[in-house]
């Protein structure tokens, strides 16, 4: 306890000395105003850390304080667990400017619309470079909970792989300060069940279109066409590509050849 008190009087400290920095050196300013708490590894829990792909606002901010932290030692390296960070983003509505108070994680996906008007389910999840199960619970946090700062496509209640997203420019609030928060836990798992459903279905229905087709087809050519066809929403996994083939076997769709295991043909 004493060196988690200890620390937080030296965080303090270094913000300070921080600010006093950008202050000397306003061609390293990064033109945000940004609040570091550096802690003691041993002091603290641990927390998993993530290689989020930040946003050009945000890793100038980091690099600024890495450049500011080298003067002060030269022995400590820095981990940055942005989970645990906030932010106060400006966003301007069509009818007023609202101030967003939300994770660096959720910050993080607010700012790739800086630079685009519309975005997929998939192209997000490339930009961030986070897993599914956090991409969709932040969609859900901004496009199907209290404030829709973003608009999904198709509307709905839940996230998809085939959803887009837009910047809600028509959103407004009666507070000028909003705090956005994320699903709680339970929530977060619906949500998640909800995308495996509906990779299920997509899977499904790319079989059946591709074997309605060739009406007979190899175990290997059904998965790579299959994979091909879902890559544009999704990269399905080979296993749950198997499993459905599976699961249509048992509902009649297809049946095994005869004569050879790995050969399939089209019933329905």
């Amino acid at each position: 306890m004493e060196g988690m008190v200890t620390d937080l009087t030296v965080a303090r400290d270094h913000q300070t000395k921080f600010e006093e920095f950008v202050a000397d050196h306003p061609e390293s300013n990064p033109g945000v105003d940004l609040a570091v708490t550096v802690l003691t590894t041993g002091f603290w829990p641990t927390y998993k850390t993530f290689d989020i792909n930040l946003p050009s606002e945000m890793v100038k901010c980091v690099e600024v304080f890495k450049e500011f932290y080298a003067t002060r030692t030269k022995h400590r390296k820095l981990t940055w667990i942005y989970s645990l960070g906030t932010c106060n983003i400006s966003a301007k509505f069509d009818a007023k400017t609202i101030e967003l108070i939300v994770t660096t994680y959720q910050a993080a996906l607010l700012l790739l619309f800086n630079g685009s008007t519309k975005l997929s389910y998939s192209e997000i999840v490339t930009q961030l470079n986070l897993s599914d199960d956090d991409v969709v619970r932040l969609l859900h946090s901004l496009s199907c909970a209290k404030y829709k700062i973003l608009s999904k496509e198709p509307a709905g209640r839940t996230i998809s792989p085939n959803d887009s997203f837009e910047f809600n420019s028509k959103f407004t609030d009666r507070m000028r300060r909003i705090k956005i928060p994320l699903p709680p836990v339970d929530e977060k798992k619906k949500v998640v069940e909800d995308v495996d459903k509906d990779r299920r279905y997509a899977i499904d229905a790319s079989i059946v279109r591709i074997m309605k087709s060739r009406k007979v087809m190899a175990h290997t050519q059904l998965v790579a066409e299959c994979v091909e066809q879902l890559s544009r929403m999704f990269k399905p996994d080979f296993k749950a590509i198997k499993k459905r083939i599976e699961d249509l076997i048992t509902r009649d769709y297809l049946e095994r050849d005869k004569d050879n295991a790995n050969t399939y043909r089209y019933l329905a």
